[in-house]
C-alpha cells in the first residue's frame, strides 16, 4: 500500500518518520495539485485539482500497512476516537510522478486555512531550509 508524505514524516529525526523510513520503502517523489500552510510545528495540504501549484513529498510503499496506519493515524490525529472535525483525514489522492500517476493514501489538513502562512513552494523541507 502507498502512502504520499510531504511533511514531519519526512524527517528521520522525527520518531514517526524514523519509524516510517524503518517500515516502507521508498519509491519516488511525487505532487500533487494542491496548497501547503504552516501550521506551526508541521505542515498542512489541502488538495485542489484545479490549483497551478503543487505539494511536493515522497511515494513510499509500506511494509506492514494495516500496523503502520494504527501508528501513523495516531500521530496525525485521524480516527473516531479522536475530537471532530479530526485535524487531518487520511484520503485516496493521485500522485504525479516522474513517469506516472498513482493512487495513494496521504493526510490531508482537514480544518480552515484562514490566517495560516501559506508555504508558496509547496515543499516543506525546502521551505524549513530557508527559516
Amino acid at each position: 500500500m502507498n502512502l504520499f508524505v510531504y511533511g514531519t514524516l519526512l524527517q528521520s529525526s522525527n520518531p514517526f518518520g524514523s519509524y516510517l523510513q524503518n517500515n516502507s520503502k521508498w519509491l519516488c517523489t511525487g505532487k500533487f495539485r494542491g496548497l501547503l500552510y504552516d501550521i506551526g510545528e508541521y505542515p498542512g495540504a489541502v488538495i485542489n485539482v484545479y490549483a497551478e501549484t503543487y505539494v511536493w513529498g515522497n511515494l513510499v510503499s509500506l511494509t506492514h500497512s494495516e500496523h503502520a496506519f494504527r501508528i501513523l493515524d495516531e500521530y496525525e490525529g485521524f480516527g473516531s476516537e479522536f475530537p471532530e472535525p479530526n485535524e487531518f483525514i487520511r484520503q485516496v489522492i493521485e500522485v504525479k510522478t516522474e513517469t506516472d500517476t498513482v493512487q495513494s493514501w496521504t493526510y490531508l489538513y482537514n480544518l480552515p486555512v484562514t490566517g495560516l502562512r501559506r508555504i508558496e513552494s509547496g515543499n516543506y523541507e525546502e521551505y524549513l531550509s530557508k527559516k
